[in-house]
C-alpha cells in the first residue's frame, strides 16, 4: 500500500476503531469521526483520499455529511462510500442521487471492502493523471502559441499539427500512450523558434541563405530547451527531426529512410499540409485535395511511403469532408 488517508465516519466506537485497526494492518493511515459533523472538522485540517461513512448517526448523518462534501469543490472529488445496514432500495437511490460512489451493505466482508476501497482510489488516481497530463498540454500549447504569434502567417499552426500528427497516428492503430506521445511533440515542434529573430520569422520574401541558415537552428534549439525535463522527453525526436527528409536531403543532420525516428516521419507530413494549406507571405494556400496529391508526390522524396498511405486514408475519413 501507499499509505493513502481513509476517513472513517462511524457512531459505532467499537465498529470504528476495528475498521481501523483492519485497514492501519493492510497499509492505510486512518482518521476516525463519530458523526457528519465530527467529520468535517477532521475535513478542514487534511483531505483524506476516500470517505467511508455509515449513514444513521446522531448531529449531522451520511446524507447529510454526503450532500455538504459534494458541495465543497475543494471536497466533491473524494471518493464517498457509505457502509452501512440501511439496505433498501429507496435509501441507495438517495445515495445514488446525492453522488455517493458506492453502496456497501452489513454484513460487509474485508475482502469486498478492500476491493472496493482499491478500486475507487485507483480510479481517483487514473482522473487526476489524465487532468494533470491535459494541464501539462494544454499549457505546453498556450507557450508554443506564444512563440507562434510572432509569426501572424502561422497562427493557429500548432493546433492543427497537433489535430492532424494524432489522426495519423491513430489511423497506424499506435496505443495510447504512443499517440499522447505524438501530441505532445507536435505541440512542441517549433519551440525551438523562440531564439530566432523576428525579423527572419515575419520577413514577408524568401530567406537569404544566411536567414535560411539560422532558420534551420531552431530543432536542435528546440531539442536542446527540454532536454532536462523528464516529462518532455518523448518529445525530442519529433522536435529535432522533423525537418529530415526521407531521401536524406533534410536537415539537421541528413537522415535518411527509416532512420528517421517514426514519430518525425509523421510530424513531417502533418507539419507540410499544414504549411502549405495556409496562406503565407511568399505562397497561396493550396486546397486541401491539391496538398494532398503534392504529399504524395513527395512519397520516396520528402516522405516515408508508407506514412503517406496512412495519410491519405486519415485525410479521406476525418480531413477532406
Amino acid at each position: 500500500m501507499s499509505g493513502e488517508l481513509i476517513l472513517v465516519v462511524e457512531d459505532d466506537e467499537m465498529l470504528s476503531e476495528g475498521l481501523r485497526d483492519w485497514l492501519q494492518f493492510v497499509g492505510y493511515r486512518v482518521q476516525l469521526a463519530g458523526n457528519g459533523r465530527e467529520a468535517l472538522e477532521r475535513l478542514n485540517t487534511a483531505y483524506p483520499d476516500i470517505i467511508i461513512s455509515d449513514i444513521v448517526m446522531p448531529e449531522m448523518n451520511g446524507y447529510q455529511l454526503l450532500e455538504t462534501v459534494r458541495s465543497r469543490p475543494e471536497l466533491n472529488t473524494i471518493p464517498f462510500l457509505f457502509l452501512t445496514g440501511r439496505a433498501q432500495k429507496s435509501e441507495v437511490l438517495i445515495g445514488k442521487g446525492l453522488g455517493v460512489d458506492d453502496y456497501i451493505t452489513k454484513p460487509w466482508g474485508p475482502e469486498e471492502l478492500l476491493t472496493v476501497i482499491r478500486v475507487k482510489l485507483k480510479r481517483t488516481k487514473d482522473i487526476a493523471f489524465t487532468q494533470l497530463q491535459r494541464a501539462y498540454k494544454d499549457s505546453l500549447t498556450m507557450l508554443a502559441n506564444a512563440i507562434e504569434a510572432r509569426d501572424a502567417y502561422t497562427r493557429g499552426h500548432v493546433e492543427r499539427v497537433s489535430s492532424y500528427s494524432v489522426l495519423i497516428a491513430r489511423e497506424m492503430e499506435m496505443d495510447d500512450d504512443e499517440v499522447d506521445t505524438v501530441e505532445l511533440g507536435a505541440i512542441l515542434h517549433d519551440i525551438g523558434k523562440i531564439a530566432i529573430h523576428e525579423s527572419i520569422l515575419s520577413k514577408p520574401s524568401e530567406l537569404t541563405p544566411e536567414e535560411m541558415s539560422e532558420m534551420r537552428k531552431h530543432p536542435e534549439i528546440g531539442a536542446s530547451m527540454i532536454k532536462d525535463i523528464p516529462y518532455l522527453l518523448p518529445a525530442i525526436p519529433m522536435i529535432k527531426y522533423h525537418h529530415e527528409r526521407y531521401d536524406g536531403k533534410g536537415y539537421p543532420e541528413g537522415l535518411s529512410g527509416e532512420g528517421i525516428p517514426l514519430h518525425a516521419r509523421i510530424m513531417a507530413i502533418a507539419d507540410l499540409f499544414d504549411a502549405v494549406t495556409t496562406d503565407r507571405p511568399y505562397h497561396e494556400a493550396l486546397s486541401s485535395q491539391e496538398a494532398v496529391a503534392y504529399i504524395q508526390n513527395e512519397a520516396g522524396k520528402h516522405f516515408d511511403p508508407k506514412i503517406v498511405k496512412v495519410f491519405v486514408r486519415a485525410w479521406e475519413k476525418h480531413i477532406s469532408n
